[in-house]
C-alpha cells in the first residue's frame, strides 16, 4: 500500500468530515470508526469525488470500551501500517446517560474510547514511525473545576442541563491530561501526540438539546462558528511537517497558538494519577 493512512473518529460529520475530506484531499487513504452506517455510507459515496481510493469503515460504538478495542482490532488487521490516528468523536450530553457497561456514556465516548483505541493501536503507530496521533479537546476544559480521576471516572449519578458543561468539560480536561502523559510514555521519534482546541464550531450542536438544528441553522447563516477553522488545527497537527517533533502539545485553532492544560489537570503527578486510575478501571471493566 503506498499512500499513507489516517483513521478518524467521528468523521461523518462536523469537523471530522472536512478532516477526512482535507486528508483525503492530501493522498491519504481514510478509515473512519463510526456509529452510524447511513451516516457512514454517505461519507464514502461522498468521499469518491476526491480519491480514488479505498474509504474504510469500521463499525462501532465507541461509548462501549468492548466495541472500542473491536475496532482497534479491525484497523491494526487491515493495514500494514497506520501514519495518522484522529481521535475526533465527542458527545455533549445534557442528562445522564449510563451504559450497558456501567460506565457514564459522556465519560465513555469523550475519554475512555479514544483511551482504548489508542492503546490497542499504538504498536501499530510505532511499527509505522514516523505516526502521529491528534486527540480532539476543548476549550471546555477550562470549566472542568476540580478533577478526582479515580471518582470521576466512575460518577453515573444524574445532572441537570446546566451541570452538563462542567462535567464535559471534565471529560476534555481528562483528553489533555492524558494527551501530555501519552507523551512522555511514547518514544517520540517514532510516534508524536498532540491534542487540540478546534473553539467554537456550529456543527453537532448537542444533540440532546432542544432546538439545536435551528441554532445551526442561524450561525451557518451568520457565519458563525465556521468549522473549517476547527478541523484545519487537527489537519495541520496531522500533517504539517512544522508539527513532526512536537509532542505532548495543546493547540488553540487559532494560528494553532500553544496553549497550557488548563488547571487542575497541569501538574505531571495529576496526569498520572489520571493515566494510573484509567488502567485501574479498565482492569475491572475489561475492554472486551
Amino acid at each position: 500500500m503506498d499512500r499513507p493512512v489516517a483513521v478518524i473518529t467521528g468523521a461523518t460529520s462536523g469537523l471530522g468530515r472536512i478532516a477526512a475530506f482535507e486528508l483525503a484531499r492530501q493522498g491519504y487513504r481514510i478509515g473512519t470508526v463510526a456509529r452510524s452506517r447511513n451516516r457512514a455510507e454517505a461519507l464514502v459515496t461522498d468521499l469518491k469525488a476526491v480519491t480514488d481510493e479505498p474509504v474504510d469503515v469500521f463499525h462501532a460504538d465507541l461509548g462501549l470500551l468492548s466495541e472500542a478495542r473491536r475496532a482497534g482490532e479491525e484497523i491494526a488487521a487491515c493495514y500494514p501500517r497506520l501514519d495518522v490516528l484522529v481521535n475526533n468523536a465527542g458527545l455533549h450530553a445534557f442528562t445522564q446517560r449510563v451504559t450497558t457497561e456501567g460506565l457514564a456514556e459522556m465519560t465513555a465516548v469523550n475519554y475512555l474510547g479514544p483511551f482504548v483505541l489508542t492503546a490497542v493501536l499504538t504498536a501499530k503507530l510505532g511499527a509505522s514511525a514516523p505516526a502521529r496521533i491528534v486527540n480532539v479537546a476543548s476549550e471546555a476544559s477550562r470549566q472542568a473545576g476540580t478533577i478526582s480521576p479515580v471518582e470521576d471516572l466512575r460518577r453515573t449519578e444524574p445532572y441537570t442541563r446546566r451541570e452538563s458543561m462542567s462535567l464535559y468539560g471534565r471529560t476534555k480536561l481528562m483528553t489533555i491530561m492524558w494527551t501530555q502523559e501519552l507523551a512522555r510514555r511514547l518514544d517520540a521519534d517514532r510516534v508524536t501526540v498532540n491534542c487540540c482546541d478546534p473553539g467554537f464550531n456550529a456543527t453537532g450542536l448537542g444533540r440532546d438539546l432542544p432546538g439545536s438544528a435551528i441554532l445551526q441553522r442561524v450561525l451557518n447563516t451568520l457565519n458563525i462558528g465556521d468549522p473549517r477553522k476547527g478541523a484545519g488545527i487537527i489537519v495541520r497537527l496531522a500533517t504539517d511537517p512544522a508539527f513532526a517533533g512536537t509532542t505532548g502539545g495543546y493547540f488553540s485553532a487559532r494560528g494553532a497558538r500553544p496553549l497550557p492544560c488548563p488547571e487542575p489537570g497541569r501538574d505531571p503527578r495529576a496526569q498520572r494519577e489520571l493515566w494510573d486510575a484509567t488502567t485501574e478501571l479498565l482492569a475491572v471493566h475489561p475492554a472486551g
